[in-house]
């Protein structure tokens, strides 16, 4: 049996639990592709999944590889394999039900695999997947943003939101952004036309009348988001489902959204990434063996962008 170096773990838990350690090399089955992972993104969904907030929904067989953000080069395709020749460069967010791209290998199927972004790194390729189709789904599918309309985002420096700054700004909307004070100047620097700091101001004190709040916080802040939004408006979270009565009592509707893979989108996504339309946004990148530390950071819920993990 092939071999690989993987980070796995073998029971739910703390960062503790995850081993760098060797595991078997998975072997594509038809309508699979084998890639040669050279970085793999890190997601709050990675350390969730490992301290066991899905097991009552999604039961999971260990030993587990996280991670389902990967970049990296096809090595091999299944029996039916015709959309990727070995060697293509390819992005792809990976079915979280399977194993994942904290390795040296992953399996993933085609649908799910898109040729990445030519004029960047693995590293900066691998931050992309999760993040920017959350919020291009959340925006554009569940909300169906457009031009001319205005849109809070919360939580605009992080992961998803750094990706949705930019994509509503191109969509050419208004955008207002919260984040925290050190992250201000740099919510403006992707396209925010307004940006408040959480800290210091009550957002709901200032903003009225937009169309759509997208909600990466859930709490309180999605519960203040009912009165800024216009009447016929949306509140689409990714964070807490919301609840179904508020949005009726508040003339105004309501949406969760749980990100789904789609290699078109993907494609979609690496374009405006080559025409210099969206930016990845890397905040730190960790060799595939310190993928504890990544966690670690995660968890602190204040990252700017995106972790990644090296892996070549």
């Amino acid at each position: 049996m092939k071999t690989m170096k993987a980070v796995r773990i073998h029971t739910y838990g703390g960062p503790e639990v995850l081993k760098f350690e060797d595991a078997p090399r998975p072997e594509p089955a038809p309508g699979e592709v084998l890639i040669k992972v050279n970085a793999a993104g890190v997601n709050p969904i990675d350390w969730k999944i490992r301290a066991g907030y899905l097991k009552d929904h999604r039961p999971y067989v260990f030993p587990l590889i996280l991670g389902w953000d990967v970049s990296g080069i096809i090595e091999a395709n299944g029996l039916d394999g015709t959309r990727f020749k070995n060697g293509d460069e390819v992005y792809a967010r990976s079915d979280i039900a399977r194993n994942g791209a904290y390795a040296q290998y992953i399996v993933a199927k085609q649908v799910e695999v898109a040729q990445k972004p030519k004029l960047i790194d693995h590293i900066r390729a691998a931050a992309i997947p999760l993040a920017a189709l959350t919020a291009w789904q959340a925006l554009f599918d569940a909300a169906g943003l457009s031009a001319g309309q205005k849109v809070l985002i919360h939580g605009a420096a992080g992961g998803v939101g750094s990706f949705a700054v930019q994509l509503a700004k191109w969509k050419g909307t208004h955008v207002i952004g919260t984040a925290s004070a050190r992250n201000q100047a740099f919510i403006q620097e992707l396209g925010a036309d307004e940006s408040i700091d959480y800290t210091k101001t009550r957002f709901d004190d200032v903003v009225r009348d937009v169309d759509v709040v997208f909600d990466t916080v859930a709490g309180q802040t999605q519960t203040r988001s009912w009165k800024v939004l216009k009447k016929g408006g949306i509140l689409v979270s990714i964070a807490s489902p919301p609840s179904a009565e508020d949005a009726v009592r508040n003339g105004v509707r309501q949406a969760f959204v749980f990100m789904v893979p789609n290699a078109s989108q993907l494609t979609e996504i690496a374009k405006l990434v080559d025409s210099g339309k969206l930016k990845p946004v890397v905040e730190t990148v960790l060799p595939l063996s310190e993928a504890r530390r990544a966690h670690e950071l995660s968890q602190t819920g204040h990252t700017r962008g995106k972790i990644v993990l090296q892996v070549d």
